[in-house]
This record gives structure tokens, C-alpha cells and sequence, in this order.
């Protein structure tokens, strides 16, 4: 369908070396002023080239900082190209009326999957085999070497990547244990533990899922540590942040624990090629992955079709389902209509206000949609054809509005 504001115009930014799939989904929908960029920018490089960009997609290196978003006067989404979202200012961008999405489904199978390669690697303590091996050393023995089939996995964060873990481990004949600090329906066999000191207890293997909270900061620490179970290996494929790895380094080497495998840090370089450094590095029996849980093949494909979808959504009908920031709202497509989106301030009397001014000019509607949150109402309005220009800028005057758009 075509929209007020031309394609030829709409510019789109793209960094981080997002999936081509991606690119394709703008392109095939007549999206052409397409930039991308391989790396991340920082924050002065990016606000001073964000003015004119309608649509920018990133992954998790971006810093979105509410000075970037101060600068960019056209902004309309943005699109993160992968699960988490703390890199970006969310309460800043929904009160600038920017849609926000991630794909918080998309590389699920990606990282459960290296869950379980990892615990079947360390549980075998294959890397020590490996380096030996690499070394010109033969050294075949079975000792603290053990099969995953009848131990526990603890898993912290029950959320879409703990539960597949959770179905995958327990198809290998482990049992599982897991904690959330919400209620979650156990799947298959899994078990709720109590508290977290609990499930560090009993578990052989513990696989961190959870998002970087205040409460979250340095959940595993030396004093978490010491109520794990003699010999546990710990997998952080979350956040950096959730784990001190100065405090898992000193857990391995007084044998707190026997193995770690760890994809996330809390200071992670901005390019390939720059330098990386970890108290966990040279160490036996740990595996160190620069940040690919999620990165596969599969898994980029589906990040880019799933978020750049979601974003034309938003830009050519107005959907927001799945957005972060402003109020979801699916919506019918309505026939030989105008639509205007209204984002504003939620507060009593807006709704009748906007009312209230198009009928006094009549304007006459024949759709509504309104979602709101704690902040922010979205409100989208199907009008008849011959008013929709003066609509649109009477729905500017309206207090407390955010932002208009006239869609088409």
C-alpha cells in the first residue's frame, strides 16, 4: 500500500553487518536508500549522521543513549536485530514516540543448542584433551570424565532459551531443575526450585538465562559459588554482567568448580580483531566464545526477517506488535480510508480532545484503535479522504501529542 511519506525517501541505516536477508526484505518492498555498515558506531559518530534516518537497525554493540535519540528529528524505529535490548533507552524512545523491536524468539534453537554441545564437552573436559592433543601429547584416560545422562541441570531464567535448554537436557536423560524469579510453568519433567541457593545445590551443570537487571548484576559471585555443588560447571550464554568472572576464575582454580564455558562479558570489544583479554583465558577445561551463542547461519536469517517485518509493519500500516516501547496494537487494514497514527502523552482527556477537534472541523471517523501504557497513548484513526492533510495537522495542535503521522 503507498504512504503519505514517498519510499524513495525513507532512509534506512543498518549496522553491525545485519543479515542480508534483512536488506532484502527493505529492498523487495521498494526500500532503496539503504546505508550499511559493518561495525557499531559511537555515540558522537552516530548522533551527528542519525538526522535524516527514518529506520535504523543494530545489534547488541550499538549504545542507543537518549543523546542519540535527541538527534534524530526523523526518526520512527528501531529495529534491534537481536534478543536483548538493553543497549537501547527504551523510556527515552517511547517518549519520543520511536517504536522499538528485537526478535526475542529468533536464535532460541541457536543457543540451547551450543548449551548442551558445551556441557558435553566440558563434562568430557574435551578442551584439556584438545590442547594436549594440539601439543603433541597422547594421554587416554576416563578419569573425571562423565556422560550427561542421570545429571542435573540447573537452569537460572526459565524464560524462551532456559525452557528449550530445559527440553533438550532432559531428551539426553538429565533431569532439570530451574529457577525464575517469576512463576513458570515447568515443561516436561522440570522441577521449580525454591531459590536459587537451592538449584546451585543440586545441579552438575548451571546455564545462566537471564536479562541484566540491578538485581541480576553479579548473581554468580564468590559467595553464589561456594553453595554450588562440588565440581559444577557453570555456562554463562546471557549477560556478561549476571557473572564475576574474576570470582569464577579463583571457583576453578580451587576446584570449586570443574569447567566453564562463557560467550557474554560485561566489556566486550567493538570490532573483530581488537583485543580481548579475561582472567578466564589459558585456563583448563574452559571454553571462551566471542558472543556467538546466538550466531548462526539460521539464526541471522530469522532475526532479519523477523525484525525487518516488523518494522515495515509499523512504517506501512502502523502495527506495533511486538514493540517495546510504544503500545501494541494490531490493526485491520480499512478500504477507502486515510490513516493518521497519533502518539501522545497519556493523560485524562487526550482521547476527547483528539474527538473533539476533528469533529469540530468535520472530520468524520471511521476507525479507531487506542492502546496505552504507563506513559504513552497510541491512537490510530481511519478518516474519510478529503481531510486527511488538515486532520493530520490538527491532531499536531492537540496537547500533549509526541508525535503525528500521516500514513497514508
Amino acid at each position: 500500500m503507498p504512504t503519505s511519506y514517498p519510499k524513495s525517501k525513507l532512509n534506512i541505516l543498518l549496522l553491525e553487518n545485519i543479515n542480508k536477508e534483512a536488506i532484502q526484505v527493505f529492498k523487495q518492498n521498494g526500500y532503496n536508500n539503504i546505508t550499511v555498515l559493518k561495525s557499531s558506531l559511537s555515540e558522537d559518530d552516530l548522533a551527528s549522521q542519525i538526522g535524516d534516518v527514518h529506520i535504523l537497525g543494530i545489534r547488541s554493540k550499538t549504545q542507543i543513549t537518549e543523546k542519540i535519540l535527541n538527534a534524530a528529528s526523523k526518526l520512527l524505529g528501531i529495529g534491534c536485530f537481536c534478543i536483548g535490548t538493553n543497549q537501547v533507552n527504551i523510556t527515552a524512545a517511547m517518549r519520543k514516540g520511536i517504536v522499538v523491536f528485537n526478535a526475542p524468539y529468533s536464535n532460541t534453537r541457536s543457543v540451547a543448542e551450543l548449551v548442551i554441545g558445551a556441557s558435553i564437552m566440558l563434562i568430557r573436559r574435551i578442551p584439556e584433551k584438545n590442547k594436549l592433543m594440539h601439543e603433541g601429547i597422547w594421554k587416554k584416560d576416563a578419569s573425571n570424565s562423565h556422560e550427561l545422562r542421570g545429571k542435573t541441570m540447573g537452569i537460572i531464567g526459565y524464560g524462551n532459551i532456559g525452557s528449550q535448554v530445559s527440553i533438550l537436557a532432559e531428551n539426553l536423560g538429565m533431569s532439570v531443575v530451574f529457577y525464575d524469579t517469576s512463576s513458570k510453568l515447568p515443561l516436561g519433567n522440570a522441577i521449580a526450585a525454591e531459590s536459587l541457593n537451592d538449584l546451585l545445590s543440586v545441579a552438575d551443570i548451571i546455564s545462566i538465562h537471564t536479562p541484566a537487571t540491578p538485581t541480576s548484576h553479579h548473581l554468580i559471585n564468590s559467595d553464589t559459588l561456594r553453595l554450588c555443588k562440588k565440581g559444577a560447571i557453570l555456562i554463562n550464554y546471557a549477560r556478561g554482567e549476571v557473572v564475576d568472572i574474576s570470582a569464577v576464575s579463583a571457583a576453578l582454580r580451587d576446584g570449586l568448580l570443574s569447567g566453564a564455558a562463557i560467550d557474554v562479558f560485561a566489556q566486550e570489544p567493538s570490532a573483530n580483531g581488537d583485543p580481548f583479554t579475561s582472567p578466564l583465558q589459558q585456563m583448563p577445561n574452559v571454553l571462551l566464545t566471542p558472543h556467538v551463542g546466538g550466531s548462526t547461519e539460521e539464526a541471522q536469517v530469522n532475526i532479519g526477517l523477523d525484525v525487518s517485518n516488523k518494522l515495515l509493519q509499523y512504517v506501512e500500516s502502523g502495527a506495533s506488535s511486538g514493540s517495546l516501547s510504544i503500545p501494541e496494537l494490531i490493526l485491520p487494514v480499512q478500504e477507502n480510508t486515510h490513516r493518521i497514527l497519533h502518539i501522545h502523552k497519556n493523560v485524562p482527556g487526550v482521547l476527547s480532545a483528539i474527538n473533539s477537534v476533528l469533529s469540530a472541523n468535520g472530520v468524520n471517523i471511521l476507525g479507531q484503535y487506542l492502546k496505552t501504557n504507563e506513559e504513552i497513548g497510541y491512537v490510530v484513526l481511519d478518516i474519510n479522504h478529503d481531510v486527511s492533510k488538515n486532520a493530520a495537522e490538527l491532531l499536531n495542535q492537540v496537547k500533549e501529542t509526541i508525535k503525528v503521522r500521516l500514513l497514508y
